[in-house]
């Protein structure tokens, strides 16, 4: 599922958090929120490293949740 589906299934919290912390580790909550409704992060298209700080976003997926927050169309960012 990419993230344009799983976004808006996510509690206005979890945006919000991803929203201000974008390109940061995502809290294990907020990961268990987005893989409960878009399915297991491995191989996603939004799923980056799960480095020594712990899980973030890929490049595009950080670059649709900017696009998203500051309103512009996040569907065409690449």
């Amino acid at each position: 599922m990419d993230i344009e589906e799983w976004w808006p299934l996510l509690d206005p919290a979890a945006r919000e958090w991803l929203t201000e912390n974008n390109g940061d580790a995502v809290r294990p909550d907020v990961l268990e929120q987005i893989t409960a409704v878009a399915g297991p992060a491995e191989g996603a298209s939004w799923a980056g490293d799960d480095g020594e700080d712990g899980f973030a976003l890929s490049d595009d997926a950080v670059d649709w949740v900017e696009a998203a927050a500051n309103e512009e169309s996040p569907n065409e960012v690449p």
